[in-house]
């Protein structure tokens, strides 16, 4: 990965973090793009000796502006991390349309067209990497989040779909995180996933960034795939 530039969106906190640092520590050169929270972007990004890039991935003409930014700084765009979301519970009679609109702008609308700003650029380049984060609730329905769950499964079809329209230049992927924790302070429900998961104990965000990599830096013959780094919690009926 060395020399190569990764624009990881919603790299200043938690996952996005560790994939921005992960990402960082075997070569690549790192744009943490970042809504609202600027101090942990800069020092996400200092400590990724990258840059850290505003948007409200919301607005289209924002996505449009930093994919321009982050070209206009580092002169190219080699791989593209989608890893920003929303993430909030909506029991169905108490769901309403802005809360619907947030999760999906943020979850799906934007994952769509940063791929679009990003595939524009890797063409002209020649070739690049997409990786997508899903979930798994992509994979394994929870009650009182249908509006993230749909969002999230939107992400792993467009995935499949975006992997066969943009071949065989640009590989798009998608990893499914589980349980990820960061702290060992867990709330009742977030308890009980982890005692359902196999293999005892929540995933890290360095799990995660691990896998991101394989797709980013790992064989170029692999693409629309979603790989659940879940534990086993979704072999669970």
């Amino acid at each position: 990965m060395q020399g190569k530039v990764v624009l990881v969106t919603g790299g200043a906190r938690r996952i996005g973090r560790a994939i921005a640092l992960d990402l960082a520590s075997h070569g690549a050169q790192v744009a943490v793009h970042y809504r609202s929270s600027e101090q942990e972007a800069r020092a996400t990004a200092s400590e990724a000796q990258g840059k850290e890039f505003q948007a409200d991935l919301s607005d289209i003409s924002q996505i449009a502006r930093l994919f321009g930014q982050v070209h206009d700084h580092f002169g190219r765009l080699d791989y593209l991390v989608n890893n920003a979301a929303v993430y909030f519970k909506t029991p169905l009679l108490e769901t309403t349309e802005q809360q619907w609109d947030q999760l999906h702008d943020a979850n799906l609308k934007a994952v769509y067209f940063c791929t679009q700003a990003a595939a524009r650029v890797m063409l002209q380049q020649g070739g690049g990497r997409i990786v997508n984060l899903s979930s798994m609730g992509a994979l394994r329905p929870w009650s009182g989040y249908a509006p993230y769950n749909a969002s999230k499964a939107g992400v792993a079809h467009l995935t499949r779909s975006l992997a066969k329209e943009l071949a065989p230049t640009i590989t798009v992927n998608s990893v499914a995180p589980g349980v990820i924790e960061f702290s060992d302070e867990h709330e009742p429900e977030v308890k009980r996933m982890i005692e359902s998961t196999p293999l005892r104990r929540h995933g890290t965000g360095e799990e995660v960034a691990e896998a991101v990599r394989f797709f980013l830096d790992g064989p170029g013959f692999v693409t629309g795939q979603v790989l659940a780094v879940d534990g086993g919690l979704t072999l669970k009926t």
